[in-house]
């Protein structure tokens, strides 16, 4: 039998896949590659990976004899069953101690579930965010890994290499245990969802408020991204503005304003712990919403709006405040999305580096930006940072932003240009800036119609409840509630 020589080996050979094997040879690892169809092997081969060290396998049984010990296995196959059934076919294959990744867009509770199965059979699981699209894939995409710990240092070596640098530091590190890589992705993916949102509505305001056209916008969008809002989503999208048709207009404007997507996962988990993730949440809807477009061009014809829908103020001023707009909101969203890492870090009892994590999106991956390395300033001033909004820097560009911020949002609502990201951002900032808020009036209701009970500023702890009819007795609801 012939000596196993591959480091790793790859199921799956979509384009992710592809690249990613690619990736890893370039950096002088040695990938066996496998597909369920098994032709797909062989044109990669003959192809794409011509020339290369790249080896093929014509079963499973094949591929894992090619590998060292501990045999490695990434799967980039679709998210949900498709996962289940490879792990089957491997487990029986594999000895204990050897490592199964899936490298998939696996929704945190599945890599939770796998991850406690096959550590009982002896096997280490590594549920992996992987990000930055083909591109990344190819030549350095963020690395989001978790799992079984003693996997790490196994992987580290082979992920580090072909992860995006800044500077010299790999856009890779290890996540926390379990389901946590996925968790992080998927908080990766939620922000990516506000990104785009809080851009649209720019690109909204810009165009019907200010009559703008696409090659004025790209030109704007230019000079936005040599500041604070550089970013990968700045740069694509003043491209997109820019990129002309054949017949010479531009393109975007030809596109059916109908999307869709996953974003709803960070939504939900959002809701399920109880994090004001509200950004996120109008940016799931705000696609729900574009997605009723027939709707809405019938509606259009019905529905009246203001009667003034053109800005008729300072063009080049308010474009400025449009830019502090952004910022701002982009701020609260990231602020968000760590509070709810932050929360379910202590539903699971993960350890998360949060100043990491900011470094793992630095690089390679779409929501990628200069904005992030302030972020892993402030978590490496204050490992134990509540909230970004109190770090001083971000302090302090959110009270620069903040009055072109509400021109902003009040202008919008003004001339009918729906703005539902930068509105609740505002709202939410508001709210989390206020030391008292209306929810003592919503206790009193729920006692008043439910006998729900209430606490006292002066008796905090402790629940009462008040007959507020005269007639409505003085058992509370949680005398009879089993």
């Amino acid at each position: 039998m012939a000596k196993p020589k591959a480091d790793i080996a790859l199921i799956g050979l979509a384009v992710m896949g592809q690249n990613l094997v690619l990736n890893m040879n370039d950096h002088g690892f040695v990938v066996c590659a496998f597909n369920r169809t098994v032709e797909k092997v062989d044109k990669f081969l003959a192809n794409e990976a011509k020339g290369t060290k790249v080896i093929g396998a014509k079963s499973m049984k094949e591929m894992v004899a090619t590998l060292k010990k501990p045999r490695r296995v990434i799967m980039l196959v679709k998210a949900g069953s498709a996962v289940d059934a490879f792990i089957d076919q491997l487990v029986p294959l594999l000895e204990p101690g050897d490592i199964i990744i899936d490298g998939g867009n696996s929704e945190y509770k599945d890599s939770i579930r796998r991850c406690k199965d096959l550590e009982s059979k002896g096997l280490l699981f590594v549920g992996s965010g992987v990000s930055g699209g083909e591109d990344g894939a190819r030549y350095g995409p963020s690395l989001m890994p978790g799992g079984s710990d003693k996997a790490w240092e196994h992987i580290k070596p082979i992920f580090q290499s072909i992860a995006a640098k800044v500077g010299t530091e790999p856009c890779c590190d290890w996540v926390g245990g379990d389901g946590a890589g996925h968790f992080v992705k998927m908080v990766h993916n939620g922000i990516e969802y506000g990104d785009m949102q809080l851009i649209c509505e720019a690109y909204h305001l810009m165009k019907d408020a200010l009559g703008m056209s696409p090659d004025e916008m790209s030109q704007v969008l230019t000079e936005w991204n040599k500041g604070e809002l550089d970013s990968f989503l700045i740069e694509i999208t003043k491209d997109i503005l820019a990129f002309k048709d054949s017949d010479g207009s531009p393109l975007v404007e030809k596109i059916r304003d109908s999307a869709e997507g996953t974003g709803k996962w960070t939504a939900i988990s959002a809701l399920e712990y109880g994090m004001p993730v509200t950004l996120i949440g109008e940016s799931v809807f705000a696609r729900c919403l574009s997605s009723l477009q027939t709707e809405r061009v019938s509606a259009s014809t019905q529905l009246k709006g203001p009667a003034t829908t053109k800005y008729t103020g300072d063009k080049k001023e308010f474009i400025e405040h449009i830019r502090k707009a952004l910022y701002a909101s982009k701020i609260v969203s990231y602020a968000q999305g760590f509070m709810l890492m932050r929360e379910a870090a202590k539903e699971f009892k993960w350890t998360l580096n949060y100043g990491g994590i900011a470094l793992m999106w630095r690089g390679g991956c779409i929501i990628r930006s200069v904005f992030l390395g302030n972020i892993k300033e402030a978590f490496i001033k204050n490992p134990n940072l509540q909230n970004l909004l109190l770090d001083d820097f971000f302090k302090k560009a959110i009270h620069n932003c903040q009055d072109s911020w509400r021109k902003v949002v009040a202008a919008a609502v003004t001339l009918g240009v729906p703005t539902p990201a930068f509105s609740t951002a505002l709202a939410f900032y508001d709210g989390y800036r206020s030391a008292r808020l209306p929810a003592n009036l919503i206790q009193a209701q729920r006692d008043y119609f439910g006998a729900h009970t209430y606490e006292l500023l002066s008796k905090p702890g402790h629940f009462v409840h008040t007959n507020w009819t005269g007639h409505g007795g003085s058992v509370s609801s949680t005398t009879y509630q089993a």
